[in-house]
């Protein structure tokens, strides 16, 4: 797996965005991303469809070599940590976290994240709320006109249509406007929403290898 980097400047503070799915807060040390799904693969398999959990251990496998790589002090995840309650890939994901008792837990909650007591204890949050602000930035899983500061949300899974003479590339992104960094959804095993993403602004678009800035202003 290998780790590109790109430096973005939000309220004169810098971010460093990645091509796997995340992105980290220089002066906070925090590593932020969204839209985890925890869980999924263990709902389908419930539901008599075969998927094999190596979908989720590849996704953990992507956290651990950025907490390697950035060493962070705090983990915040803006929304959907989980998709479906507790199963077998949440306690999966608690032996992992457990790899990490020194790094702060943050869930701003998500529209999945259905969290009862006995789970929540489980999961043993540093902080959870809707929303979190850190030095007047918002933290809120999707986009809210009605709260006020930059907003950093994940919920969309954007994704950014590419055309070529030869067929059309669909791929994952990051989108920055003046009020809004929006965050791909860090599972794999989620689909990309090329509509509903925001119609002016940066989109850093990634590969496995590198991450690509694009001006769009019309969608």
């Amino acid at each position: 797996m290998f780790i590109a980097v790109k430096s973005i400047s939000i309220q004169n503070e810098t971010f460093i965005l990645t091509n796997q799915r995340a992105v980290f807060w220089e002066k906070e040390k925090a590593l932020i991303l969204s839209d985890l799904h925890i869980g999924k693969t263990a709902h389908f398999r419930k539901n008599g469809i075969a998927l094999a959990n190596h979908i989720m251990k590849s996704d953990l496998a992507r956290l651990s070599a950025l907490i390697e790589y950035f060493q962070p002090e705090k983990f915040i995840v803006v929304g959907d940590l989980l998709h479906a309650g507790d199963n077998s890939d949440v306690d999966e994901f608690c032996l992992w976290k457990d790899q990490y008792p020194d790094i702060r837990f943050y869930l701003i909650e998500g529209n999945h994240d259905r969290i009862s007591e006995s789970l929540e204890k489980k999961l043993c949050f540093s902080y959870k709320s809707g929303l979190l602000d850190i030095s007047g930035i918002r933290f809120i899983h999707d986009f809210d006109a009605s709260v006020s500061g930059f907003q950093i949300t994940g919920h969309i899974h954007p994704g950014i249509i590419l055309n070529s003479s030869v067929k059309n590339i669909r791929l994952p992104c990051f989108v920055l406007t003046a009020d809004q960094l929006l965050l791909p959804a860090f599972s794999e095993f989620t689909g990309l929403d090329t509509q509903n993403i925001p119609k002016k602004g940066k989109f850093f678009v990634f590969t496995d290898i590198e991450i690509y800035e694009i001006w769009l202003f019309e969608n």
